[in-house]
């Protein structure tokens, strides 16, 4: 799909189930969420952690539509990043704080996964761009993140899941709303793509 320097990202296929169980982890990312914290209820998300979560994903991959994408600096999976549309996940509706902004159809990217070893190294931008132009070729035309914004130094990369503020600007994402200080709904028109 795209390719920077050694790094090239890929959508998440059937075919490639085995990179991200390898990215994940015995855990499953954070214990057990296999990302589908977004995707589903506060109660069936607890109800389902670990092997439920994992063969949901499993379902997601091996559907029509990949259910993000996957970074790879040789053959070896580092990154991870699901987008979709934001209807996909149950979570993000139920939000207080990052609720719709309006009626418009988005696509969201929700959250990332990069191997520590590859953090700081500009992937989670690259996998933001890879986002706009895997959403684009899906016919979308809007893509919507809801990163961290720091407000203290040094802020863990562990607990910005959803990505920080920084990484979407520099993706040529904009601020849209903010209902929380740390919290920014930030998109992206796929127009001039």
């Amino acid at each position: 799909m795209a390719e920077t320097g050694e790094i090239s990202i890929h959508a998440a296929t059937a075919e490639r189930w085995p990179d991200f169980v390898a990215l994940m982890g015995e855990r499953g990312g954070y214990g057990g969420c296999w990302c589908m914290n977004w995707r589903l209820t506060s109660k069936a998300y607890e109800t389902h952690k670990g092997e439920d979560n994992r063969q949901a994903m499993k379902d997601l991959f091996e559907a029509d539509r990949p259910p993000g994408l996957l970074a790879y600096e040789g053959s070896e999976a580092v990154a991870w990043c699901s987008v979709a549309p934001r209807s996909e996940f149950t979570r993000l509706k139920a939000s207080r704080v990052l609720k719709p902004v309006d009626a418009q159809e988005v696509w969201s990217v929700s959250c990332f996964l990069i191997r520590k070893s590859h953090r700081k190294k500009g992937l989670s931008v690259a996998l933001l761009k890879a986002a706009c132009e895997f959403v684009k070729a899906q016919g979308g035309r809007i893509v919507e993140g809801y990163p961290i914004a720091p407000n203290k130094s040094p802020y863990p990369s562990v607990y910005a899941w959803t990505g920080f503020d920084s990484a979407f600007k520099e993706a040529g994402f904009k601020e849209v709303l903010r209902r929380s200080e740390t919290r920014p709904i930030m998109r992206r028109s796929l127009k001039a793509l």
